[in-house]
């Protein structure tokens, strides 16, 4: 039977616009399409988790209005259980997503509300839904302390601790040490590591870095590339599947984290769950938006048994 998955992060509205070209400081150009929908990388990540198959708990804060309304409907709809703190005096987050017509990717500004003020004493205060999980997820949206406070009381517990390093910044080795996995992408490896990644070599030595701070593994997540697994006693190299036309690129990332995170909970070693992760990133960018994005478990097996180890 598959452990509990309990996730910290937030929830964001995004605001996505498609155009040719994002425009200059000062300009205003016309833009191909627009689109409102559910967004932040814990909510996408829990709810990637849950239609892979996962049990998953979301700790969060939200506001009180017609974009929590959003969230929690989200929520409900893709069998996510909220364990939430709706605050009446602040906002819930949107995010600004320019999307280049040609190339499907994205640039990002994020404004987290009431996800902003998530704090050691919000996260004390679901202490035991962290101490029953099996998997552990969050992410730097919420503030670091808080973050830091989830890693460590699930790592006493004995959950599997997942840090995805996003949006990019100086974490500090006292936090790096309580990760049994931190999945960054390029530029994220890169400022955590001071290593440049443009290639699966690069990465390689951007994860030996990471494991000398503490990380038990390192997963690079490369793009089209695929990832990049490393610990102490494995280094492999995790190719992309491709299963159409790139639409978006946007949760690519978070429906790698969340599939990662669901395998690692039934129990499959990290390698195999690299490789399921990397199946719902391979269809959810053939599809628009973020959370709408991710794909049913269905779909995922159906993939990975179309694409068979050889």
């Amino acid at each position: 039977m598959a452990g509990k998955i309990a996730i910290l992060g937030v929830f964001v509205a995004d605001t996505a616009y498609r155009a040719e070209r994002a425009p200059r400081m000062g300009e205003t150009i016309l833009g191909n399409k627009f689109a409102l929908g559910p967004g932040g990388k814990g909510s996408n990540q829990a709810v990637a988790a849950a239609r892979a198959g996962g049990e998953v708990h979301f700790i969060s804060r939200l506001g009180q209005d017609d974009f929590a309304d959003m969230a929690l409907k989200t929520w409900a709809e893709a069998g996510v259980t909220a364990a939430v703190t709706q605050d009446p005096d602040s906002f819930t987050g949107a995010a600004y997503i320019f999307i280049e017509e040609a190339s499907g990717d994205n640039a990002i500004i994020i404004c987290p509300g009431a996800a902003g003020d998530i704090s050691v004493t919000d996260v004390e205060a679901r202490r035991d839904l962290i101490e029953s999980a099996a998997v552990f997820v969050t992410q730097l949206e919420q503030p670091m302390a808080a973050a830091e406070r989830g890693l460590s009381i699930a790592r006493a517990a004995g959950a599997k601790t997942i840090l995805n390093p996003a949006p990019a910044a100086e974490i500090p080795a006292t936090m790096l040490a309580l990760c049994d996995f931190v999945t960054p992408n390029e530029s994220e490896a890169e400022g955590i590591t001071g290593v440049a990644v443009h290639s699966i070599s690069d990465a390689e030595n951007a994860a030996d870095v990471m494991l000398s701070k503490g990380v038990g593994a390192a997963l690079v997540t490369l793009g089209e590339q695929g990832v990049l697994f490393k610990d102490r006693e494995n280094c492999t190299h995790i190719p992309a599947m491709v299963t159409g036309p790139v639409l978006e690129t946007t949760g690519a990332g978070d429906a790698f984290n969340g599939g990662f995170a669901a395998a690692l909970a039934e129990g499959k070693d990290p390698v195999s769950a690299a490789r399921f992760g990397c199946a719902v990133a391979g269809i959810s960018v053939t599809r628009a938006g973020t959370a709408p994005s991710m794909p049913t478990r269905d779909e995922v097996d159906a993939l990975l048994a179309a694409n068979p180890i050889i």
